[in-house]
């Protein structure tokens, strides 16, 4: 097997546990790595500001390393917080995903900064509040929001009836963006092309590491693009059975039991050491 140079995780229900927490295992583990050389990037549908208490405990602030932010639509230097890449949505195409959405009688969320801007009040919003931290406001003039830019758009609702509106927006805007659930009750629409798997080649170019250097561990299909494009995709065993399907790897331990520092330990530092 080829050294790995870069590991990129994702943070909820990879490296996260249920309670949003990192062990004190698993940020030694990825500390060693960092001292074996090899860079760590964050990779989240989080936007930048909810992923930086995780890159904080885990000493990122204070060492070269990525966050990819709102699956991959910005990437952030993790020691300066300097923006490296963005990415936004097609305004038009954002407007007929927004009204599609609205007309249906879905609410629509955005994120900017450290805010979570929703068009109506909801109960997916407020978990969604609890989950990342962020501050929750509700816009009456959503759509002007929308019209004036944004990195993503975040449907939220009952699987069962977020299939259909998936299937609509495919219809009308589906080549125009990229559409994917991050969890089963959140619809995402970001830029064409876009996802943690094209932010994460453009992180390993700029590092100069080749592909099949590249280890990225994820748990549910927003992290499909990146365990495709990795040298070595991981699922996680308490993941999305579609992804496990298109892993090179399944992880023995689930993320409430040191998965990812499992992972890292056999397949990164014994092969270094």
């Amino acid at each position: 097997m080829t050294p790995i140079r870069m590991i990129a995780v994702d943070l909820d229900d990879t490296l996260l546990r249920s309670d949003l927490s990192i062990s004190y295992r698993t940020k030694n583990v990825i500390k060693r790595a960092e001292a074996a050389g090899i860079v760590v990037v964050l990779a989240s549908s989080r936007i930048p500001a909810g992923m930086k208490r995780f890159a904080r405990f885990l000493g990122l602030h204070k060492r070269p390393g990525y966050l990819i932010g709102n699956n991959g639509t910005v990437i952030q230097e993790s020691s300066t917080g300097t923006v490296i890449y963005e990415i936004h949505i097609p305004p038009e195409s954002a407007l007929i995903a927004f009204d599609l959405a609205h007309a249906e009688g879905f609410p629509v969320q955005l994120y900017e900064n450290d805010i979570m801007y929703v068009s109506k009040s909801n109960e997916f919003a407020d978990y969604d509040q609890k989950l990342t931290g962020l501050r929750q406001v509700v816009v009456e003039n959503f759509r002007d929001m929308v019209s004036a830019g944004c990195h993503k758009l975040l449907i939220p609702g009952d699987p069962m009836i977020l299939a259909p509106l998936e299937s609509l927006l495919r219809t009308y805007v589906g080549e125009e963006v990229s559409l994917f659930t991050s969890k089963p009750y959140f619809l995402e629409i970001l830029p064409p092309k876009t996802d943690k798997g094209t932010a994460l080649e453009k992180v390993a170019k700029q590092q100069g590491i080749p592909q099949e250097t590249v280890l990225a561990i994820g748990d549910s299909m927003n992290d499909a693009g990146m365990i495709r494009w990795a040298g070595l995709g991981v699922a996680m065993v308490n993941g999305d059975e579609r992804l496990k399907d298109l892993a090179a790897l399944v992880t023995e331990r689930s993320n409430d039991d040191d998965g990812v520092a499992d992972i890292i330990e056999r397949y990164v530092l014994r092969r270094s050491s």
